[in-house]
Parts: C-alpha cells; sequence; structure tokens
C-alpha cells in the first residue's frame, strides 16, 4: 500500500507503515536533535550540569584531600559556587559547602580569596 507522505527530516517519499514519519533511524534522531536545541534548556538540568562540572573541577584539584586554591583558578574552570549538595558546620560555626563528597570553604588569605577544599570525612555526618 502507497501513501503520500514525507519524511519529517529530509521531505524523502515514506512508504511502508501509514503511520511512519521518518524514513530511517537516522533522520528521526535527527529531527529530535534539531527540535530539543531549539527548546530552552530546562532548569534541572542546568542544576545538573553545574553540579556535575563542580564536582569535576573539584576532584581535579582535591589530590591530597586537604588543599587551598585561588578561587579564581576554579572561576575561570568554570566552578560555581551557588550549586552545592549539602553543607556541614564545624565546632566554630564555619560552614563546608559540599558537592557530593568534595566539600570546600571560603577563605581569606593575604588579601587574596581562595577556597580550602576538603573530601567528606566520617565525622561530618
Amino acid at each position: 500500500m502507497r501513501f503520500n507522505k514525507t519524511c519529517l527530516q529530509c521531505d524523502s517519499e515514506l512508504t511502508g507503515r501509514t503511520d511512519k514519519k521518518f524514513c530511517d533511524s537516522q533522520c528521526k534522531s535527527a529531527y529530535q536533535y534539531q527540535r530539543a536545541k531549539k527548546e530552552p534548556e530546562r532548569f534541572y538540568n542546568k542544576v545538573d550540569n553545574q553540579l556535575k562540572l563542580n564536582r569535576k573541577i573539584l576532584k581535579e584539584y582535591n589530590k591530597g584531600g586537604k588543599v587551598t586554591v585561588r578561587t579564581e583558578v576554579l572561576n575561570k574552570r568554570g566552578f560555581n559556587p551557588n550549586f552545592f549538595t549539602h553543607y556541614w558546620k564545624n565546632k566554630r560555626g564555619e560552614v563546608y559547602l559540599f558537592v557530593y563528597e568534595f566539600g570546600f570553604f571560603k577563605l581569606n588569605e593575604n588579601n587574596k580569596e581562595k577556597y580550602l577544599l576538603v573530601i567528606w570525612q566520617d565525622y561530618m555526618s
């Protein structure tokens, strides 16, 4: 059975099922990709992507378990301190922000803003 319908992606004539919309899986994938690009990024995706990037950056710079890094170094890599998963407050009342198991605490040493990077420890629970 023939019907006069064309592929939504490449406009080639379709044959086969009457409800067919694409000539093959590549056209279907390309069409969905183009459609998704036109839609604004969902808030969830923005938050999730920033958390993943923050974790990657903190992990990369904290190889020893406790290290100090200038804030500008992390910020240039795309680190955003406004995105974190939880916090921990020590006995002195200092609040460490965490992105999963990697934490950071803002310091000011010698008039330079820095982050003290730490890794989550059992005693923090």
